[in-house]
């Protein structure tokens, strides 16, 4: 799954629960079990096969349906000449999430060290001087919320080819009006591209 793919999953799949009614999303997610053996959670992975299903149930409306749902946890603004794209968190949950880490000093840390270059996970923590034990751990909660992405593997002495990370994020904005929170990330077209969710549904 890509970075982009793994930050919104969760909170679209949650969103697309809530719009649907529990019914009608437990019959969705049996459908997709009949057809390809996953459940709701699996298909993020694979939006294409939940977007087939989609279709089964509401035809050509499910692509309003989808961008609709989409919409409640990111909405992308348009940038035509530049190689970056901005997106506005919508989503309170997935806006806590992405506040959380830059909260925490050590992870706050990694993804300022992976902004614009691309490290492997030893180099990260050397970098930013942090323990083995709870950085690397901290490394693969930033990988599993979508927050760092691979970019490429680097080949060690031994041939052992290692995977490099990089923020998802190029910049983000965090602007404060009355009792809101409104959180900006800007990411690369490329990250767009490597996306099955954005592939599906277009903002």
């Amino acid at each position: 799954m890509s970075g982009l793919d793994s930050l919104v999953a969760r909170s679209l799949i949650t969103t697309i629960e809530e719009n649907l009614g529990e019914k009608t999303f437990q019959r969705i997610e049996k459908r997709l079990f009949e057809r390809y053996g996953i459940n709701m959670t699996q298909a993020a992975e694979h939006f294409t096969k939940l977007d087939e299903v989609m279709r089964e149930f509401f035809g050509s409306g499910a692509e309003g349906l989808e961008r609709q749902c989409l919409q409640k946890v990111i909405t992308l603004q348009k940038a035509e000449a530049e190689a970056l794209e901005w997106f506005t968190v919508e989503n309170h949950s997935l806006a806590k999430v992405i506040l959380e880490a830059l909260g925490d000093k050590d992870k706050n840390a990694i993804l300022t060290s992976t902004q614009g270059q691309s490290r492997i996970t030893s180099e990260i923590l050397e970098t930013c001087k942090i323990p083995q034990t709870s950085g690397y751990r901290k490394v693969g909660q930033l990988i599993e919320n979508g927050l760092l992405i691979p970019d490429g593997t680097i080949k060690m002495r031994d041939d052992l080819e290692v995977i490099k990370y990089k923020s998802l994020f190029e910049n983000l904005v965090i602007n404060f009006e009355k009792n809101k929170v409104e959180v900006k990330i800007q990411v690369s077209k490329e990250s767009l591209k490597k996306s099955s969710i954005l592939q599906v549904i277009s903002c």
